[in-house]
């Protein structure tokens, strides 16, 4: 039926300037915001979200940015990227799962700074 909400996955990544904290907030908090409005989507439409790091970012959790921009009942998990000999370093990785009536076409994946090259077939 039309208008009905279904899930959907949305990605997106971002490479942060160092492993410090301050860059893994700020970036985090910049992927999950642009995200959000890309999508145009509120905390209540978020059912959990999956944040990675790749092995050289170690000084905070991504999900501490998400809980800042208000997600305290969304569960959030963070994990390690694999290792990947020659993959691009200080990504932060999401994928949220969230209740939407947009057709799957109209997801609005995100990629910013230099994680845009990690997949310019659906980088918006």
């Amino acid at each position: 039926m039309k208008g009905d909400k279904v899930v959907r996955a949305i990605r997106g990544a971002i490479q942060v300037a160092a492993n410090d904290r301050d860059s893994i907030l700020s970036g985090t908090t910049e992927l999950v915001t642009a995200v959000m409005e890309r999508n145009q989507l509120t905390t209540d439409d978020v059912i959990s979200v999956i944040f990675t790091c790749t092995l050289d970012l170690t000084a905070e959790f991504p999900a501490l940015a998400a809980r800042k921009l208000g997600f305290h009942d969304v569960p959030l998990i963070c994990s390690t990227e694999i290792d990947v000999p020659g993959s691009m370093p200080r990504v932060v990785r999401l994928m949220a799962h969230v209740a939407t009536d947009k057709p799957r076409q109209e997801i609005q994946h995100v990629y910013l700074r230099g994680a845009a090259a990690l997949r310019v077939d659906i980088a918006q």
